[in-house]
């Protein structure tokens, strides 16, 4: 696990280092690294009880609901791009995004005031469900890693609400 986050953060660091990643690139792969290199402390408890995701002051305290939400379409797009591992020696990188099937998209809105809703659709029934017609670990996994993308911008506590109800849809097709 160690050797993975330390690929991950070489790779994200070359990223945000070449001179020929632009802007939006660059931005969303810091967000990544700054995720990473915050994951031992992913919510830190403060006064009064409150759990503040990684992410939760990166886009600023009254950041409004649309701009948390191209944030996480920005993480979702980058954690698509990383490589996989082609050489004998490289360590496999494990991400339900990396590894779901090519035809899927990701939407990213916040239809209500207070909620954010990511969308995953061209699903194919075949990949989304188990023999037993139950959802399957690979769209289990996934819906995971997209709660918890979700989550890093987010709080919660006994003493404050969360700044955003946040949900996943899944649309399978036929």
């Amino acid at each position: 696990m160690v050797g993975v986050t330390i690929g991950r953060i070489q790779r994200l660091r070359s990223l945000i280092e070449h001179p020929r990643t632009g802007a939006a690139e660059r931005a969303a792969a810091q967000r990544m690294l700054d995720r990473l290199l915050n994951k031992s402390a992913a919510t830190s408890v403060r006064p009064g009880d409150r759990n503040y995701g990684a992410r939760h002051a990166r886009p600023g305290r009254h950041a409004s609901l649309s701009r948390i939400a191209e944030m996480i379409a920005d993480d979702i797009a980058l954690a698509r791009m990383a490589t996989l591992a082609d050489g004998e020696g490289d360590l496999a990188v494990v991400s339900a995004l990396l590894h779901a099937p090519a035809q899927l998209t990701y939407t990213v809105e916040a239809p209500a005031e207070a909620g954010i809703l990511i969308t995953v659709g061209a699903v194919p029934s075949a990949w989304a469900t188990d023999a037993d017609g139950f959802d399957s670990v690979a769209l289990r996994a996934l819906v995971a890693e997209l709660t918890e993308l979700m989550n890093a911008y987010n709080r919660d506590g006994a003493d404050v609400a969360r700044r955003f109800v946040g949900r996943v849809r899944i649309q399978t097709v036929a």
